[in-house]
Formats: C-alpha cells, sequence, structure tokens
C-alpha cells in the first residue's frame, strides 16, 4: 500500500486511477447499450443487461483494489449476513459525499442486486450517461411539475403509470434501488439553513420514496435502512478519503419490512401523507442517534455531547 505518500501524491494518484477506471467500464457499458439497442429480442438485452451489471460490479471491485492501492482504510460492516442476490430491494440512507455511492456499491456488490437509481427521464437523453443507464436498465421516470398539473389535470397519475411500465421489467429480474432521502449530500450550511431537528442529518422527504413504493412497492422483499459514517472525516469526505486522511468507513445495514404506500390515498388524503412522513422522521432518529453511538465509539466525539446539536 502506498498510504506513506504525501496527500497531494495521493490525490494525485486517486483522481487519475478512479478516473481511467471510471472511463474504461463506463465505455464498455455504453458501448454495450448501442449494442441493446439495436438487438430486437427481449432475450437478448436481458443477457446483454447482466453483462451491463457484471461490468458495474467490476467497476466497484477496482475502486475497492484502488481503495487499498492507496488508503490504510479499516471498513467496520454490519448486516450483510442476510442479505440475498436475487431479492428486490429498496434502499434509504444518509448521503454525506460523492464517494458514498462508490463506498456502498463496494460493500454491498456481492450481497444484493446492483445498485440502481431512479433517474429524471431527460437524462436519458445526455450522451454517454443517457445510453449507459439505460444499458444498466436504471428507471427513468417522469414528473409533471405542479404548474403543468394545475394547467392540464387529466396529466394527473400519468407519472405514475409511466413509471409502474417502466419498471414492469424488474419482475423477473432482481433489483436493489436506492433513495438517498434527504434529496441533498449533508453540509454544516444546509444543515442550519433547515434548522434540523438532528445532530448529523439534513430532514428526510417522504415524496421521492412514496413515488417509488407506489410505483413497485409490491415488487420489494424488504427495505434497507443503510447507515454510512466517516468518523474521521472534516467537510469533505470525498477529498479526505482521496488525500489519504480517512482511515476507517462505518456501514451499518438494516432489514425492515417494506412499507405499504396506497396511492390513491396517498396524493390525495394529506393525512395519509403526514403518516408516512412521521414513519420516515422517527426511521431518521435512530439513525441520528445510531450515527451518534458510532462516534462515540470511533473517538470522534464525546460521550457527553449526547444531546447537544452541531
Amino acid at each position: 500500500m502506498l498510504n506513506f505518500l504525501p496527500g497531494s501524491v495521493l490525490y494525485f494518484m486517486s483522481s487519475l486511477l478512479l478516473i481511467i477506471n471510471t472511463t474504461i467500464w463506463a465505455g464498455l457499458i455504453s458501448l454495450g447499450g448501442i449494442v441493446k439497442l439495436l438487438l430486437p429480442f427481449t432475450a437478448g438485452r436481458n443477457f446483454l443487461t447482466k453483462i451491463m451489471n457484471r461490468f458495474m460490479w467490476a467497476w466497484a471491485t477496482c475502486n475497492g483494489g484502488i481503495l487499498y492501492l492507496l488508503a490504510d482504510i479499516e471498513w467496520d460492516i454490519e448486516g450483510l449476513d442476510n442479505l440475498e442476490k436475487d431479492a428486490w430491494y429498496l434502499l434509504i440512507s444518509n448521503h454525506l459525499s460523492g464517494f458514498d455511492i462508490a463506498a456502498q456499491t463496494y460493500v454491498l456488490r456481492n450481497h444484493i442486486p446492483m445498485l440502481k437509481f431512479f433517474l429524471k427521464r431527460e437524462l436519458m437523453y445526455m450522451p454517454f450517461l443517457g445510453l449507459g443507464c439505460w444499458a444498466l436498465d436504471m428507471p427513468f421516470m417522469s414528473r409533471t411539475s405542479p404548474a403543468k398539473l394545475k394547467k392540464n389535470p387529466k396529466l394527473k397519475g400519468k407519472d405514475l403509470i409511466s413509471t409502474r411500465r417502466a419498471c414492469e421489467k424488474f419482475k423477473t429480474m432482481p433489483t436493489s434501488i436506492i433513495n438517498y432521502v434527504e434529496g441533498s449530500r449533508f453540509t454544516k450550511e444546509k444543515h442550519r439553513r433547515q434548522d434540523s431537528p438532528y445532530r448529523y442529518l439534513l430532514r428526510p422527504k417522504a415524496g421521492g420514496i412514496a413515488f417509488t413504493l407506489s410505483a413497485m412497492g409490491e415488487q420489494f422483499t424488504n427495505l434497507l435502512n443503510v447507515t454510512l459514517v466517516y468518523p474521521e472525516a472534516k467537510d469533505d469526505p470525498l477529498s479526505d478519503v482521496m488525500h489519504g486522511k480517512i482511515k476507517k468507513i462505518v456501514i451499518r445495514v438494516q432489514v425492515l419490512p417494506v412499507p405499504e404506500v396506497d396511492n390513491q390515498r396517498y396524493f390525495s388524503e394529506p393525512q395519509c401523507r403526514v403518516e408516512f412522513q412521521r414513519w420516515l422522521n422517527q426511521i431518521w432518529e435512530e439513525k441520528d442517534e445510531q450515527i451518534h453511538q458510532l462516534m462515540i465509539k470511533h473517538g470522534a466525539v464525546e460521550a457527553d455531547e449526547i444531546n447537544t446539536k452541531p
């Protein structure tokens, strides 16, 4: 391992290797997407999707290899024992940095189907990115703006119908979809601006996960509540990792039953939305306390800080 090198050298080397790794596998996935686009048979496209997912697995594995080469990181992970590769999962997680996806994909790659994300339909038309995501069967969704709905009420419910149609393929293909319910990466400024009631988290937003459950809730085997902690990180965990400053990454995975969302009631009855938000807030309250206990365990905060917010 080369973690004895100066931070600036580690940053340059990790940046270069991560760019090369991403370029190689993203290029192969995009080429596969072109072939997949031209194939007329569903069976052939599904076979290519499996190959593209193996390319994503290789990307995640190589990221882990780069970390092993350049950083002396200890992974503290719990909750992987009862996960299955042939199941359907919806993941919710706190969101700290641009490194989160690489870390979670690497840790979970051999335990659940490769992670996928709901993406805005507009991203489908972006060069390379859209084709690559389509090749990986990332679900694209349409979200009609409130202004358009007000102008044309007949569009109500169309988003859910189109998203359900996009997710039909997942009925026979084990799938993991991740949702960062805070809607943004945590920063002290966002935390202050929101007046968040949590010490380490932003306020969770129920709309995205409710929409996902409305579209394909019956397909999910379990909900995975993932907690990610970088005990030594200051302001930017991604930069700290690439400079070799992060020595420990903590991940906890909790398996929960999938909550039911009645799409008729949720989108028409305010009380139903309030109850679902209350359920999500309770999970976030417990996650906040779990993070605090992990920070104490790893010496990042003192035990007597337990009742204080930053």
